[in-house]
């Protein structure tokens, strides 16, 4: 099925299921049910309290009245007499969605819930399917009779148009595949997505922990998690000091002129964390780094000779997330990012962006991600979300092109996904089962450098404007993490495991020959635990594979006469015995990158 039928399925089996919750319990304030990746949802205001027990209910009579092979019948409605209509159904969220068109003009407000025709901009669009009616800029299949299989998947509560400040709905999500073998398939991936999970795993292998105390979306990182995170910024590091960076700090707060005179606070006052007054000015916690940056550049007039300034920056942001969307590590409040930013002249774009590049093809390849990537670009119809003039997009969008044209990878255009200062070019990742994630970004950005007037002086003497290149591998740490955990499903390469070996003594007498071979795997440099609990060899081995250690020394009478280790793999199970310097090789050539 191609995407555009399977979207228009899709759309229809949400009015479906608006149209079974509203026959189930008729006194339902419907909010909005649009398609999302993999299927639907809809958000319903109700008193009755829906959970997963109610599903059956709801999809038997979804297949009910899909059996009844109703079409979807589309009109174009006055505007006036559409809010009349949505007041006699006792529907108040769908009049404040025609009232958003009245005002705004447009239907962009409201996610494309609602439409109007631009050249008519008075009418909005209502569908009719047997006895339910609602607000929809379509498209549809035909008839009830083509929507496919479909399966209820989860209820949570969700903002009224995603503020605080509205009331709480209840969102049902779900999905709808052309033939049950795809449906099943699906599903299949949605189990094993769940003993993926990286909330579920990072508690399991005690990675991460939150605490009411600390507050939503402020993840505490324990001891092996935070052996992860500083192994993966090393491994950043290590890749950005060979491609001629440096290493720079910045504080955590700023006075809110910082962020008038870059844009942000203009477009993201309201996700700031703002803190204190002092001497007359007011101070946020940074939601990024890039405006620090540029006073670093700033401190000093540059030559052409001394450029590019490769400036790179592992630090916390910190955005004011709305509860309701946080979602362990991949959306949290305090984000710490291993952020970089180049000032070059023009003619140093491309050799820039392609040691990026290189930089993040070989990150990605460690851990198995097939990239490709997606050019985000502005919208020229929407000029008010952007900075700078519209020659400067073009001039950096094309330029973007050429180096992607270049580098030869599968790509796609986006239009409207631009940052506000620049285009992207975001990198895409396919994890291990088959989910698509953004994760690296390159952006190029000749806009703040005008708004700070940042310049170096040109081989002429004179001054030029500098070019700022934007360049986050992980991006989010915590998101990669969470990703990554995803990915192995917890199975961590041998350099990454925060426990790399597992010592196992078989009873208290090999105790103290395991302390030897203990320090000299850790003066080796390993990670090393010794288990000496009261417990059998098989339930050691058991805890150690439950913690994904990638390998396990059982110790007895025999390994300490013979002078060998007995060696277990996570992976491969009993690899046999091994004397200590035989395992200490294989050790170096799995952990070398």
């Amino acid at each position: 099925m191609h995407n555009d039928e399977l979207h228009n399925m899709r759309h229809s089996a949400a009015h479906l299921l608006a149209a079974a919750v509203q026959q189930l319990w008729p006194e339902v304030k419907l909010g909005v049910g649009p398609v999302i990746d993999d299927g639907f949802y809809y958000d319903f205001d109700l008193s009755h309290r829906i959970t997963e027990e109610d599903f059956p209910t709801i999809e038997a009579k979804m297949r009910e009245l899909a059996a009844l092979g109703s079409s979807y019948e589309r009109e174009d409605v006055p505007i006036a007499e559409a809010k009349e209509r949505v007041d006699a159904m006792h529907q108040p969220y769908k009049r404040e969605l025609i009232e958003t068109i009245e005002t705004t003009g447009s239907s962009a407000a409201i996610d494309g819930d609602v439409t109007t025709d631009e050249s008519r901009p008075t009418t909005v669009s209502f569908y009719t399917t047997g006895d339910f009616v609602d607000l929809c800029r379509g498209g549809h299949v035909a008839t009830t009779k083509e929507i496919g299989p479909l399966k209820l998947l989860s209820v949570a509560g969700a903002y009224w148009r995603g503020s605080e400040k509205n009331p709480m709905m209840q969102r049902i999500y779900a999905t709808a595949w052309p033939t049950q073998a795809e449906l099943d398939t699906y599903l299949e991936r949605i189990e094993e997505a769940k003993r993926r999970d990286h909330r579920k795993l990072g508690q399991e292998l005690d990675l991460f922990t939150f605490s009411d105390l600390v507050g939503q979306g402020l993840p505490l990182f324990t001891p092996k998690g935070t052996t992860i995170r500083r192994l993966l910024d090393e491994y950043v590091w290590q890749l950005r000091r060979a491609a001629g960076y440096e290493q720079v700090e910045i504080p955590h707060i700023t006075k809110k002129e910082l962020y008038e005179t870059s844009g942000h606070w203009e477009k993201f006052k309201d996700d700031l964390f703002r803190i204190t007054t002092r001497d007359g000015h007011e101070f946020a916690m940074k939601p990024m780094n890039c405006p620090h940056h540029t006073q670093i550049y700033a401190r000093k007039q540059w030559s052409y000779r001394e450029l590019p300034q490769r400036y790179a920056n592992t630090t916390m942001v910190y955005r004011d997330e709305q509860t309701g969307e946080l979602s362990g590590l991949t959306r949290v409040r305090a984000i710490t990012q291993d952020d970089a930013h180049v000032f070059c002249r023009a003619d140093q774009v491309k050799e820039e962006v392609t040691k990026i590049w290189e930089i993040i093809e070989t990150f990605y390849k460690t851990f198995g991600f097939e990239l490709w990537v997606r050019l985000s670009f502005h919208d020229p119809k929407t000029p008010e979300k952007y900075l700078g003039d519209e020659s400067l997009w073009k001039e950096s969008e094309q330029a973007f092109r050429e180096i992607v044209a270049d580098r030869g990878m599968k790509f796609e255009e986006v239009p409207g996904e631009a940052a506000f200062y620049g285009p992207k070019l975001d990198f895409m990742a396919k994890d291990a089962i088959g989910r698509e994630w953004q994760v690296a970004t390159i952006q190029l950005d000749m806009n703040q450098p005008m708004r700070f007037d940042l310049t170096y002086v040109n081989d002429g003497g004179e001054k030029e404007r500098v070019v700022m290149i934007h360049a986050a591998i992980m991006g989010s740490l915590e998101r990669f993490m969470g990703v990554l955990i995803e990915h192995v499903a917890g199975k961590f390469p041998t350099w990454l495991a925060p426990i790399q070996i597992k010592l196992l003594p078989i009873a208290d007498r090999h105790v103290d020959a395991a302390q030897v071979v203990l320090q000299e795997l850790k003066q080796a440099g390993y990670r090393v635990e010794l288990d000496v609990r009261q417990e059998s060899v098989g339930k050691k081995i058991r805890a150690a594979q439950l913690e994904q250690v990638p390998y396990m020394i059982v110790m007895g009478d025999k390994e300490i006469e013979s002078n060998q280790l007995a060696v277990r793999s996570r992976d491969a199970g009993d690899l046999g015995v091994m004397a200590l310097e035989a395992f200490l090789a294989k050790l170096t050539a799995e952990t070398e990158r």
